[in-house]
């Protein structure tokens, strides 16, 4: 399966219901730009992003793991052919994100961010980013969990627990989150009912030959979702290890802080 689709049969919007905003988002495991030919190429990553062209990325690896952590891709020359900029984040290191994860956007303001530290044996974090886009209000989770799956299941709970807004905006969960399974088994099983679609569990590793389904977007309210789907092209089965994995999100148009 290379793509899902919410089945909105016989659904009809009422006649006075604003219209919905629709964003694209996406999220890129870039392997700290180092290609299946382990050359390491920046610009290759970036060409990936601009094809993409969604409103927000999450990005994981984004910076060297050791040593001052430095960041491996040129903003700059990101935000000219791209228009996304990464959400500021503080750190004593010299690195993009927060232990690797970026969340880039564009045509909107940062209102808001919050860096975890994770649990597990790994060094692992998360980057919750509150944007406004398009004139909508979200919040994104970006975050890397950990290889071992109690760790993943510790790793859920607790960004369950601090990714709850007070306004009552949707949220959207996306990284590598390095667990394949679906159902009862799957450490990711924790987000059910509230986060999904859980189902749309699309193979996006190894770039090559996609097998599992490490890299996800979900959402809370779950039915914001309407399309997710691989980014499978030549360049980006030879950019990084994963392939990105994008989705359509649907945003009521009334105002949500009302209710």
């Amino acid at each position: 399966m290379s793509s899902w689709t919410r089945d909105i049969a016989g659904q009809q919007a009422l006649a006075s219901t604003p219209p919905a905003t629709e964003l694209r988002i996406a999220s890129y495991n870039i392997h700290k730009a180092v290609g299946r030919d382990r050359r390491f190429d920046p610009d290759r990553i970036i060409e990936v992003i601009r094809q993409i062209d969604a409103d927000v990325v999450a990005l994981q690896e984004a910076d060297q793991r050791f040593g001052e952590r430095a960041g491996l891709l040129d903003l700059g020359r990101l935000e000219r052919r791209t228009g996304l900029k990464p959400v500021p984040v503080q750190s004593a290191w010299q690195g993009h994100g927060w232990h690797g994860n970026v969340v880039l956007f564009r045509d909107g303001a940062v209102t808001a961010t919050r860096q975890l530290v994770l649990p597990g044996v790994e060094p692992r974090g998360a980057l919750i980013a509150d944007l406004t886009v398009c004139g909508a209000p979200i919040r994104v989770v970006a975050a890397h969990l950990g290889l071992l799956r109690h760790s993943r299941s510790r790793q859920v709970e607790t960004l369950i627990a601090a990714s709850k807004p007070a306004d009552g905006r949707p949220i959207f969960l996306m990284g590598d989150l390095n667990e394949w399974r679906v159902g009862k088994k799957s450490s990711l099983h924790g987000l059910a009912p509230k986060f999904g679609p859980l189902q749309a569990a699309i193979p996006s590793f190894p770039a090559r030959f996609p097998i599992w389904a490490l890299d996800r977007i979900v959402a809370y309210p779950a039915e914001t979702i309407t399309q997710v789907q691989l980014h499978d092209t030549d360049l980006s089965r030879l950019a990084s290890d994963h392939l990105p994995i994008k989705a359509v999100v649907h945003l009521p148009g009334e105002d949500r802080q009302a209710h």
